[in-house]
């Protein structure tokens, strides 16, 4: 559950003390140094927009929840260089969503493999098309380039290959320095993290988290999907990259039988890699229905980003572990419930619970061997056992059906 560019813990900290209006350094900097802290809202202080930026890269590898952890940071750099091109550095997953929808992006650049930016199963780091990457994407000079995916160990040099005029973005101790940057801390929330980023380069937040913007042809997807159930609906997502996030296939039948019960249609819906997994949970809850409520449960392991975001957005409410569906759920306005680990609640949580419910699991050790699993500095143990069964139906269940209803 630790992120791969961490790496060593910076040693020195941002300074401390400082009243409104004071300047201060921000450490390691070697361009602008001076940032003026002011009463502009914000994460961390903002520093003076630099002039004549006329093109912004973005850095953010990584998958669905990856890309949303960045998107309030992109949104804020669009409003504070309004008349500037901004590029996503990012993967074909992140291009499919993107993709003819509303947003500041205005394209997306599939990253080539590369050491801890992006590195795709079956696919090893090449230098001949990493430098194809590069001549392709500096094209047209970059002005502004922002790192966001992680301490910077292998992504800051990677942007670095760009030559722009000015960089921002976190590092570790080992990591290249950029023109303006912060000290890498793992536990910090990644939509925070973006957004103090950004703020060095004179982007304060447009808003907190993340949004997407639904598109008809989103809903006209999930027609299909969808036709014939019954609603109120209720999503379930049963999947996580991490197994150790994942709450056992029972809890979430028995939570998504319960509300068929009550008249509510479901759907099961996951990735094509958690094809089986979405088909046990839907046998399951269909195990726990009598005679024609069954047919009020169906699978989706294959929808297109488009449907997905059709299917969500027709939910009532969706229950997942902390993955990348919930966090697309609630990008686009629709209530949650969240099974986290307690260390994903820092890094990954939803900041509000009127709408966005998350149920911790208290876990500080592995189940099976002990280990301390909230120190950075120890290796991860083997055992890919859930870290969150110990989240409860009842409270999974009372958090659905008071948003559901």
């Amino acid at each position: 559950m630790t992120n791969t560019e961490g790496g060593t813990q910076q040693k020195r900290g941002a300074p401390e003390g400082h009243r409104a209006g004071d300047s201060f350094a921000i450490p390691g900097s070697h361009t602008d140094t001076a940032i003026e802290k002011t009463g502009t809202p914000s994460v961390g202080p903002i520093g003076p927009v630099w002039p004549d930026v006329r093109r912004i890269a973005v850095l953010r590898g990584g998958g669905l929840g990856d890309l949303l952890f960045a998107m309030p940071a992109i949104d804020a750099l669009a409003a504070a260089y309004p008349d500037a091109e901004l590029v996503l550095l990012g993967t074909r997953l992140h291009a499919a969503l993107l993709d003819e929808r509303p947003g500041p992006v205005r394209r997306v650049h599939l990253l080539p493999p590369a050491t801890g930016v992006y590195e795709p199963k079956g696919r090893e780091p090449d230098e001949i098309e990493q430098e194809k990457f590069f001549r392709e994407v500096a094209r047209e000079p970059v002005d502004l380039a922002a790192q966001l995916h992680g301490g910077g160990r292998w992504s800051n040099g990677f942007l670095h290959r760009l030559d722009p005029k000015w960089t921002v973005g976190s590092r570790t101790e080992d990591a290249a320095p950029m023109s303006r940057w912060l000290p890498y801390r793992f536990y910090q929330h990644e939509m925070m993290r973006a957004l103090e980023i950004v703020g060095l380069a004179g982007a304060p937040p447009v808003h907190l988290e993340a949004r997407i913007a639904l598109t008809a042809s989103d809903l006209e997807a999930a027609e299909e999907p969808l036709r014939g159930l019954p609603e109120p609906l209720l999503a379930v997502h049963p999947g996580a990259t991490d197994l150790r996030r994942q709450w056992p296939s029972e809890r979430f039948a028995e939570v998504a039988a319960k509300c068929a019960e009550e008249g509510a249609g479901v759907v099961v819906i996951g990735s094509p890699g958690e094809r089986e997994l979405v088909a046990e949970v839907t046998e399951l809850t269909r195990q726990r229905l009598p005679g024609t409520a069954a047919g009020a449960v169906r699978g989706h392991a294959d929808l297109s980003l488009s449907a997905l975001c059709g299917v969500l957005a027709r939910s009532g409410v969706l229950i997942g572990n902390d993955s990348g569906p919930r966090h697309l759920a609630k990008a686009l306005g629709v209530p949650t419930v969240g099974i986290f680990w307690m260390g994903n609640v820092i890094n990954a949580g939803p900041l509000g619970r009127l709408h966005d419910r998350v149920l911790i699991a208290w876990t500080a050790t592995c189940p099976v061997c002990g280990v301390d699993c909230t120190r950075e500095d120890l290796p991860r143990c083997e055992h890919n056992v859930s870290f969150v069964s110990s989240v409860s139906t009842e409270d999974a269940l009372r958090e659905v059906v008071e948003l559901i209803s």
